[in-house]
């Protein structure tokens, strides 16, 4: 093994779940690299509020799935930016030294198979790489619903997901892009400066009669519905609604992971009008890429980096909060008290 400025102390803090509904920062050995790993040294973490939150309450509502993750102790986090400080066999010493993106815990020390890494170009900032996961998820859910410039889109749910899809479908050329919330303060997180961005306050089913009102005319009537929906909430509830705000033949896309059952009218919302309904898991990435399909996870991390990098992609608004590390139990009670106030949430560790 290769070590590049490992640490003598054997403190390596990291946000744990024992139990449902409690929190705690245990003091854990910092871990060594196996072989093709690297050991991490973070800079900061970003707090997933669906994934952790959901695992966090516990509870017997949610589907097969999610009881599959609700295993505890729970070791939380997947969105980490930090250094290489060691690389065990095979890993390859190019990567001492470098700033990387990967999905490990919230942790001071972490440790990642090399080949999983993703490099930080310098333009972009630690809290913007920490974006990279859930971009990635953002980024194969448009794949998948196979978005083409030129379409109307709503983002039901402007959490971090949300903003990350509203803003990836504008880059991909669609135009208007609602973004739905329950939360004003959330929709002021959309770009102001772009015309291309229409923000709605309310429940989605309730706002169909203005997405159509608002929807540009053409080969299609203004009153038809918008091309694609998001479904950037989690809540079980919304996806009705959200359905009512497309076209004859439209596409619903479930980006989030609902946390519930859902009583849905296929008749009404999806035979009658022949929708088409899209999941899009961050697990149904292509592993590994293929010339028919070369989106893997890490193309798609490669190109939000490059995007941002070049500007193309403005996210830095999209962090909220800053806890130093040790105050995480702080960051996930200000998270479950007042969720609809924050957006993106990162723990320091520096």
């Amino acid at each position: 093994m290769s070590d590049g400025g490992r640490p003598a102390s054997t403190a390596n803090p990291t946000v744990v779940f024992p139990e449902p509904g409690r929190i705690a920062l245990e003091e854990r050995p910092v871990p060594s690299p196996g072989p093709g790993e690297v050991l991490i040294r973070s800079r900061v973490s970003l707090i997933s509020p669906g994934t952790e939150l959901t695992v966090l309450d516990g509870g017997d509502e949610v589907g097969e799935e999610w009881r599959k993750l609700q295993r505890y102790p729970y070791v939380a986090g997947y969105s980490n930016v930090g250094d290489v400080v060691a690389a065990g066999d095979g890993a390859g010493q190019a990567w001492l030294g470098c700033r990387v993106g990967s999905h490990t815990p919230h942790a001071a020390f972490t440790v990642c198979a090399a080949s999983e890494l993703r490099p930080v170009p310098p333009a972009v900032s630690d809290e913007a790489a920490a974006l990279c996961t859930l971009a990635e998820v953002a980024s194969n859910g448009l794949r998948r619903a196979a978005l083409t410039w030129g379409e109307s889109v709503a983002v039901v749910g402007l959490g971090l997901l949300g903003q990350l899809s509203a803003r990836l479908a504008r880059l991909a050329g669609a135009r208007p892009i609602f973004g739905i919330d329950m939360a004003p303060e959330r929709l002021l997180r959309l770009p102001q400066d772009d015309a291309a961005y229409v923000p709605l306050a309310g429940e989605a089913g309730a706002l169909a009669a203005a997405v159509r009102d608002r929807r540009p005319g053409g080969a299609l009537s203004g009153a038809a519905g918008v091309d694609l929906v998001i479904e950037a909430s989690g809540n079980p509830g919304a996806l009705p609604g959200a359905a009512r705000l497309l076209r004859p033949q439209g596409r619903l896309l479930i980006l989030s992971s609902p946390s519930g059952p859902t009583a849905y009218d296929f008749h009404d919302l999806c035979n009658r009008n022949s929708l088409t309904l899209v999941g899009a898991h961050y697990f149904s990435h292509p592993a590994p890429a293929t010339p028919a399909n070369p989106w893997s996870a890490a193309r798609h991390a490669e190109l939000f980096l490059e995007r941002v990098a070049a500007g193309d992609l403005r996210v830095d608004e999209l962090v909220t909060h800053r806890f130093p590390a040790r105050q995480a139990l702080d960051a996930y009670a200000l998270l479950r008290g007042r969720r609809a106030a924050t957006l993106g949430m990162v723990l320091d560790w520096r």
